[in-house]
């Protein structure tokens, strides 16, 4: 691999633009920007949970996401890219069946939280429909691929079942919401 970046600070934002993957500079404030940003930091937050101690077969997923967001990255710096398939979002299903399956039934709303790594996965949950709100704004004015708006709607909803997962693998019960307290 090639030197990718020899110098991080260029001085060419300084005056509220960057540059995207095909050398078009937009406004630091553009729908591309706030949408790679999101995608960016729901990428960080993920590596903030994997530095939990995790079960391996789930730092193994996560270590894949991570790996597709930064391709979902690349999508968004560079208009027209597509790096993501319909094959990363029939992985997400698979994964999210696969965990679900060992869970029970809800029966009651739950509250982010029960061990560290389940309440870091709550907050991957909540930044990714952060990112998938960021899509879809930018998909409302110029087009999306269909694979990268299903993948971040899938994140979610796995990430979800990634903390009840996770909460039960350390034989903690899920938080749930009383309505009566």
């Amino acid at each position: 691999m090639s030197t990718r970046l020899s110098i991080i600070s260029t001085r060419t934002g300084d005056q509220g633009t960057t540059s995207l993957g095909d050398g078009t500079r937009v406004p630091k404030t553009a729908l591309r920007i706030h949408a790679l940003g999101d995608v960016d930091e729901l990428n960080s937050f993920l590596g903030q949970l994997r530095s939990e101690t995790l079960p391996s077969n789930v730092d193994q997923l996560l270590s894949t996401v991570q790996h597709d967001l930064f391709d979902m990255g690349a999508e968004l710096c560079i208009p027209g890219h597509q790096a993501l398939t319909e094959q990363h979002v029939l992985a997400l299903d698979e994964a999210l069946q696969h965990y679900n399956a060992k869970l029970g039934n809800l029966a009651e709303f739950i509250l982010p939280g029960g061990t560290a790594a389940a309440a870091s996965a709550h907050i991957v949950r909540s930044v990714a429909r952060r990112a998938e709100r960021s899509i879809l704004a930018l998909h409302e004015h110029e087009p999306i691929e269909v694979a990268t708006r299903h993948y971040i709607n899938r994140l979610s909803d796995l990430m979800f079942v990634l903390a009840r997962y996770l909460n039960r693998s350390a034989g903690q019960p899920d938080v749930l919401w009383r309505a009566n307290r």
